[in-house]
């Protein structure tokens, strides 16, 4: 077994077609299959089945998967030069909404201060989509607002926050405190499916037994925000993104009865990652921004 069996698998796999493979590998048809029956016969296992004219992955080909994705990614780090990469290579760090917004825009221009010649590539998006790009490798790792993590991704503890009811201005339950059943009964102004708050909200109504049917889901904050604004509804958004519309008056909030919306942060990798030093570096550094932020917002 090579790293050459494994680039051919991944090529496979990702493209779920043995023609294509062999074009982007500039290989034949038979040599591409033949990488891949040497690797079953190796290991024992069955990587992929044909149903029809339809390559189909089986439970073993996506367990190998993950693996081999890993391997061939550190050597082709060793390749590139471990002494160079730590210097002049390229890291790729994801952000949820939240964390995205106040922390990671301050970490990268810490980061870019210390390391000048390292390029750091961020991705913004929801958890699910992290999530998906940590499996892939198409991430070193990244920071996400609670919910639930795939078995394959460690997360670490980062901190917390909470999430707080955002009214429009006008609203007569501003400054008081409010049952859940009482704001769940209103017009729901939320975040899109997969998004880490709208996981957190999703399960937290769930448990009380109350229906989740939005009248508006979006990906942007600020939308929602203007639309609680115009009086079209109500949501429940991180605090950090609210504070100032609540304090210049755009929108209005109360206290939830029985409920502090609080919601822990991770930061999660792969198990299988290898990490650079550098990337080593930026983990301490974000993990250290987080909690000089939290510091300075508990003292405010």
């Amino acid at each position: 077994m090579t790293i050459r069996h494994l680039n051919v698998f991944l090529t496979v796999f990702q493209t779920e077609n043995v023609t294509k493979a062999a074009e982007l590998l500039y290989m034949t048809q038979p040599a591409v299959s033949r990488c891949i029956s040497e690797l079953e016969t190796h290991y024992g296992i069955r990587l992929f089945e044909r149903i029809g004219r339809r390559l189909s992955v089986t439970e073993a080909g996506r367990e190998f998967y993950h693996h081999a994705l890993h391997i061939v990614d550190s050597f082709n780090r060793m390749e590139s030069g471990m002494k160079g990469w730590d210097e002049c290579g390229i890291l790729r760090v994801g952000a949820s909404i939240t964390l995205g917004t106040f922390l990671l825009p301050k970490v990268m221009r810490q980061f870019h201060v210390l390391h000048p010649d390292i390029r750091l590539k961020a991705t913004v998006a929801n958890g699910r989509t992290l999530q998906d790009a940590l499996l892939d490798n198409r991430l070193d790792f990244a920071v996400i607002e609670g919910g639930r993590m795939n078995e394959r991704l460690q997360k670490e503890p980062l901190g917390a926050d909470r999430l707080v009811p955002v009214l429009p201005p006008n609203d007569p339950r501003k400054g008081t405190v409010c049952p859940l059943k009482e704001l769940a009964s209103s017009s729901l102004l939320l975040r899109e499916h997969g998004s880490a708050g709208r996981s957190f909200l999703d399960h937290l109504f769930s448990l009380h037994e109350l229906p989740v049917e939005p009248v508006m889901e979006s990906v942007s904050t600020q939308a929602i925000l203007q639309a609680v604004h115009a009086g079209l509804g109500i949501s429940f958004l991180p605090e950090r993104l609210t504070i100032g519309s609540i304090r210049s008056g755009l929108v209005a909030t109360c206290t939830v009865e029985g409920e502090s919306l609080k919601r822990d942060h991770y930061l999660v990798y792969h198990k299988n990652k290898f990490h650079s030093r550098a990337s080593r570096e930026l983990m301490d550094l974000l993990r250290h921004m987080f909690e000089t932020q939290i510091t300075e917002n508990e003292m405010k």
